[in-house]
């Protein structure tokens, strides 16, 4: 498995931030939605495809809140909802059940409760929270 550079959304509305409830393998966590980028394609418009995938919005990209090495580098940015109604992505993740990955649940969790559950990553939770509060 090469590394692969990854983007993520970071969408608030209402006080509330749109993640990914994630569980497999019996563990419950959450995640920034997101994905690989694929070869040649600029960050930005991975973090676009991505919310396109898997929360069925498009987005208005703003500005790289987090970006860190791991297995590639991961960028997080802000972004803004401008057209589509989140929840209904049809990305692979939703189509093909045999894919042995756990559940995909996008849902709003508001912004105070970022500490109390287990986002991942951490430090983007966090970050989320300072920026927003």
């Amino acid at each position: 498995m090469g590394l692969r550079d990854r983007a993520s959304v970071v969408i608030v509305e209402n006080n509330r931030v749109g993640l990914i409830k994630r569980i497999r393998e019996g563990n419950v966590y959450y995640v920034f939605p997101g994905g690989g980028i694929e070869n040649g394609e600029a960050p930005v418009d991975g973090a676009k495809r991505e919310a396109l995938e898997e929360l069925g919005v498009e987005v208005k990209v703003n500005n790289c809140i987090a970006q860190f090495e791991y297995n590639g580098t991961q960028y997080f940015f802000l972004s803004e909802i401008i057209n589509g109604e989140f929840g209904t992505g049809q990305g692979e993740e939703y189509i093909d059940e045999n894919r042995d990955k756990g559940t995909y649940l996008p849902m709003w969790v508001d912004l105070d409760e970022l500490s109390s559950i287990d986002v991942k990553p951490k430090e983007v939770a966090l970050k989320v929270q300072a920026i927003f509060n």
